[in-house]
């Protein structure tokens, strides 16, 4: 099973930004726990981080066809981008939506998420651990 792992703008900061939110570990950090997850689990992980909304949609439209699953982290598109939600929609491929903070807790506008309402799963607030739970229910769809 191949799986897209999609993470929005900011990603990439990890380790640097807000940490009392995010944690202490960076990106890198990050895909490591993800390739390891993936390996454990018998699945194949390619990896795309973009702060440019057009860059993200343009990558999950070259999905099609190449994955039978995506995890995105949509970052602060999470709460403004129709755009990815359309993309999403367009190519039809299961997808998780993965927050590494709780979302519930968290300001006003940050309960609005646009790629829920295409996303079979949410995870929010598990940390890196969220992306393997993301992985674990692609996973079992098959």
């Amino acid at each position: 099973m191949k799986i897209l792992v999609i993470n929005g703008p900011n990603l990439n900061m990890l380790g640097v930004r807000e940490k009392n939110i995010y944690g202490d570990k960076d990106y890198k950090s990050l895909l490591s726990f993800i390739k390891k997850s993936a390996k454990e689990k018998g699945v194949s992980v390619k990896f795309f981080q973009s702060n440019f909304e057009g860059a993200i949609v343009t990558k999950i439209q070259k999905a099609l066809g190449k994955f039978e699953g995506i995890v995105i982290n949509p970052g602060a598109y999470t709460h403004t981008s129709v755009a990815i939600l359309d993309a999403l929609k367009a190519v039809n491929i299961p997808t998780v939506e993965v927050h590494i903070s709780d979302l519930s807790t968290r300001e006003d506008f940050r309960q609005i998420s646009y790629v829920r309402l295409f996303a079979f799963k949410t995870i929010a607030g598990k940390g890196f651990e969220g992306y393997a739970e993301a992985l674990d229910a692609l996973k079992n769809l098959y």
